[in-house]
């Protein structure tokens, strides 16, 4: 997951002419971070997931789910004057995300039920 999504990032980066060290600046964080990110070393671009759909003009689930991701490329004068597109993540990357979000919830559920126990 983290190779597709750092390609989705990358393919965003250079549609809207951006170098990685203009992305790594606006996320507070190194270029050789970003790098990694965009390489799929790093599974942390979920923790910048809102800044880079703010950044590139995306709605964060379109870097997760859909078919394509329209990329708005701005004029000076603000029009809209090209649109990109990004391949979509697989069924089977979305499945997976899905059960490591459920079981996100299993050990959140489990945690309240142990806290429960420890105030009694």
């Amino acid at each position: 997951m983290n190779t597709i999504v750092g390609s989705k990032i990358k393919a965003l980066r250079k549609e809207k002419g951006l170098s990685q060290e203009q992305v790594a600046d606006y996320l507070h964080i190194s270029q050789s971070t970003y790098a990694r990110i965009e390489n799929g070393d790093r599974g942390s671009w979920a923790n910048y997931l809102e800044p880079i759909s703010k950044l590139f003009d995306v709605a964060p689930e379109d870097l997760l789910k859909q078919d394509t991701i329209h990329i708005k490329t701005i004029k000076n004068n603000g029009a809209v004057n090209n649109f990109g597109t990004v391949n979509q993540l697989s069924e089977k990357i979305i499945a997976l995300y899905e059960a490591q979000l459920k079981e996100k919830d299993t050990v959140i559920a489990l945690l309240k039920q142990q806290i429960k126990e420890l105030k009694k």
